[in-house]
């Protein structure tokens, strides 16, 4: 089987990108951990299919699959390339775009500058909805990790996650605690985790160790969760600059039972094929 693919990126977050609207296709656990492979395949940190419309009330589906071959259910420096990726292979005329994810719909804007501003949806705390495995709802959970306690907090941005508070991100645990928690047993579909530093009210850094992936240059829902539980916590404005590794995403946030936008660049980096 012979796919045409396109390498881009939102923020060093890297994607292949594949219209199964125009080459039906389905792919296996083996096929998709085959295309990230950096040194086997194309490489990347997930893999973004457009697909048909489950719906009349939506414009496109969109699937998502983690280097090691698990589905999840939303990506916000995905959702900007899906955004970009149909444009430019002229699926659509669109400026505006709902797209189905297996987290929910989302709203995708295409603005004149080039970036993309994608609706993420309204915040979900409560644990069962993360899921999170605890007896009620709180604004900070301790967890037993290695013999120590860590507070976190938790939301689900349509994806799980769970933010910490650092004093500087260059030496926080990132790739020995990231592993730990999103592993950690109270959360049974695992969880991404953001280490946050707060540099003012309206500017924070942030590294995300994605469940699935490990940790990558930006995560847009991380920057989103990370914005959430800081302005919740009284830490944040509803405005926030969100300096991760790759760059910078704008991301605001009005507060409860509103939703989430995110405003940031994309990339196509090249086209090509692959034989599996």
């Amino acid at each position: 089987m012979n796919i045409t693919f396109t390498k881009m990126h939102g923020l060093g977050n890297d994607f292949v990108v594949i219209d199964t609207v125009s080459q039906p296709l389905s792919l296996t656990t083996s096929q998709v951990r085959r295309i990230a492979d950096r040194r086997l395949g194309v490489g990347c940190d997930q893999i973004l299919l457009v697909t048909q419309p489950p719906s009349t009330e939506v414009d496109f589906g969109y699937r998502i699959f983690n280097a090691d071959g698990s589905e999840v259910e939303q990506c916000g420096n995905g959702a900007r390339c899906f955004a970009r990726f149909v444009r430019d292979q002229g699926l659509t005329d669109k400026d505006n775009l709902r797209v189905q994810t297996v987290g929910g719909v989302i709203h995708l804007q295409l603005e004149s500058d080039g970036q993309v501003t994608v609706n993420m949806g309204i915040p979900r705390f409560a644990p069962e909805q993360i899921p999170f495995k605890v007896d009620c709802e709180a604004d900070v959970y301790s967890l037993a990790v290695d013999g120590q306690c860590v507070e976190v907090s938790i939301v689900s941005m349509g994806n799980p996650h769970c933010v910490l508070r650092v004093p500087t991100v260059h030496s926080a645990p990132v790739l020995t605690l990231g592993p730990m928690l999103e592993k950690h047993p109270r959360f049974p579909q695992r969880v991404n985790v953001g280490f946050m530093q707060i540099i003012s009210f309206d500017h924070i850094q942030l590294r995300v160790y994605e469940r699935g992936t490990g940790e990558t240059p930006a995560c847009g829902t991380g920057a989103c969760a990370a914005v959430v539980i800081g302005k919740r916590r009284g830490w944040l404005s509803h405005q926030v600059k969100v300096d991760l590794p790759g760059g910078r995403l704008s991301i605001c946030w009005e507060g409860d039972n509103k939703p989430v936008w995110m405003t940031g660049p994309v990339e196509t980096v090249f086209k090509g094929s692959i034989t599996l």
